[in-house]
């Protein structure tokens, strides 16, 4: 089965975090698009714009931080959810913490899949290749489910 490229919303707002990000996905096939809000009222704007248009380019996955300035992660992925024409982009949290309520509330919220942040860009790569392998196999078998392929 021939994996389409994909479009990435990353959200976040550590320039680190993202050139090292922007660095484990450089050389990917698979990753048409990746844009990209370093806050999370700069997200909700981008999102609900696209909705709005009913616009081809939604992302096809979400990776967000929780702690960003103006709106946390938790606030954009309540109104991701809130927002029927986004409500089934798969979020995956991608954050420094590594609290059990943060994990809990986040899982509350309908996130896919919580992840703590590498601090190595080996490390950083070696988590793109599992969101890869995994997450965006998972998008093309629910695309050819939607579509009554599967």
């Amino acid at each position: 089965m021939a994996i389409k490229p994909i479009n990435i919303l990353l959200v976040e707002d550590n320039e680190g975090d993202i050139v090292l990000l922007m660095e484990a996905f450089g050389d990917d096939k698979i990753v048409n698009k990746i844009d990209i809000a370093r806050d999370g009222a700069e997200a909700i704007d981008l999102l609900n714009g696209l909705a709005d248009t009913n616009s081809e380019g939604l992302p096809d996955l979400i990776l967000l931080d929780i702690n960003l300035p103006k709106k946390n992660g938790y606030e954009v992925i309540s109104s991701i959810r809130n927002n029927p024409l986004l409500g089934e982009i798969p979020v995956i949290i991608l954050t420094t913490s590594s609290s059990e309520m943060e994990i809990i509330k986040a899982k509350n919220l309908e996130a896919y899949c919580y992840i703590i942040k590498p601090s190595e860009i080996a490390e950083y790569v070696k988590v793109v290749r599992k969101i890869e392998e995994f997450w965006l196999l998972t998008l093309e078998l629910q695309k050819l489910k939607r579509n009554g392929k599967g």
